[in-house]
């Protein structure tokens, strides 16, 4: 009877072994197709209309964002003022956060245009000072991807977190951006944000950022 509960307990053990094996070979393989499948932005060349970043956030910009969790849950609300200046190839924007909860924030990129690449592609780099590393980013067609490191304050706590960024132009005065955010290489939220620039954001900039509308 020990020997038959032992051999129970073996085989059990094993099915268990193998079924956490196979779920966790199943999740890397699904992180590594969500990844690959986020990464080639030459596929991007033919998108219109062309997306030239630092001409596009050059002068005063608003935006209205989202954070979700990674379950699709809305966990924040924001609204920014933007104001960009160029200086040759570099195009610096300061950033002043609202948040749906009344924290207050903001942010000063400092971001440069490197060189063409073959296939049309622009390289950008940029930095900020709670971004650990200068961010890196490609252009091509109406699009930007670029990451980076970003220490986050929540709740009084800071958190060191990676951006996949996603910037895509919608027409002259409109971009569409989309941010997947990880940790360890888990994805645990995402950010979406409209920018709105030009004679579109005329009448509204600049945004009220002294409490979140009732």
């Amino acid at each position: 009877m020990k020997r038959q509960r032992r051999q129970k307990s073996s085989w059990f053990s094993r099915m268990l072994a193998n079924f956490l094996v196979s779920g966790a070979v199943l999740v890397a393989l699904s992180l590594g197709i969500a990844s690959c499948a986020r990464k080639d932005v030459s596929t991007l060349a033919g998108y219109q209309p062309r997306l030239v970043l630092e001409e596009f956030f050059a002068g005063r910009s608003v935006a209205y964002g989202i954070f979700e969790d990674r379950f699709g849950n809305l966990r924040r609300q924001f609204r920014v003022n933007l104001s960009g200046t160029l200086d040759g190839n570099r195009l610096v924007l300061d950033e002043e956060f609202l948040y749906d909860d009344g924290e207050r924030a903001s942010r000063r990129w400092k971001i440069d245009r490197l060189e063409s690449v073959s296939g049309g592609t622009v390289k950008y780099t940029g930095r900020a000072a709670d971004a650990n590393a200068a961010a890196q980013g490609m252009q091509i067609g109406n699009a930007l991807n670029w990451q980076y490191d970003i220490t986050l304050e929540l709740s009084g706590m800071s958190l060191d977190v990676h951006f996949d960024d996603w910037i895509y132009k919608q027409d002259e005065d409109i971009a569409i951006n989309r941010a997947f955010v990880t940790k360890f290489g888990v994805e645990i939220g995402s950010v979406t944000i409209v920018f709105i620039r030009g004679k579109t954001a005329s009448s509204l900039w600049p945004l009220s950022l002294d409490k979140w509308p009732s």
